[in-house]
């Protein structure tokens, strides 16, 4: 799959399972690792536990395994690597924590709340 295949997949899925505050991040430039970051929260640990593991398994029927998988167990945070495209689903407070979308240059969500 080409990294826009990849990234439709993972908003369509994220979108279907009710993520919140989905933003899109275009890292390429700026590191090595990824060329897109893709961020949401999740209402709950079930909810974002949820939607981990079916973007992995969407991922992997799809012919792309995810390469790495972090924070199943907990539940407060979950990252998906997808190679060109890594998503970060987290419980709103650890998004806020981390602040992942000022990091990589974008604003936190609650800094555009207030705007």
């Amino acid at each position: 799959m080409r990294p826009e295949q990849i990234e439709a997949l993972a908003l369509s899925t994220l979108e279907e399972m009710k993520a919140k505050d989905i933003r899109v991040l275009d890292v390429r430039g700026k590191t090595s690792i990824t060329d897109t970051m893709i961020l949401a929260s999740g209402t709950s640990d079930r909810h974002v536990k949820a939607m981990a593991e079916t973007l992995a398994f969407k991922a992997k029927e799809a012919g792309e395994p995810p390469l790495g998988t972090e924070g199943f167990a907990e539940g407060e945070w979950a990252l998906i690597d997808l190679n060109d495209v890594v998503v970060h689903i987290m419980l709103p407070k650890v998004r806020d924590f981390y602040h992942l979308e000022r990091l990589w240059g974008g604003e936190s969500p609650a800094a555009q709340a207030q705007n």
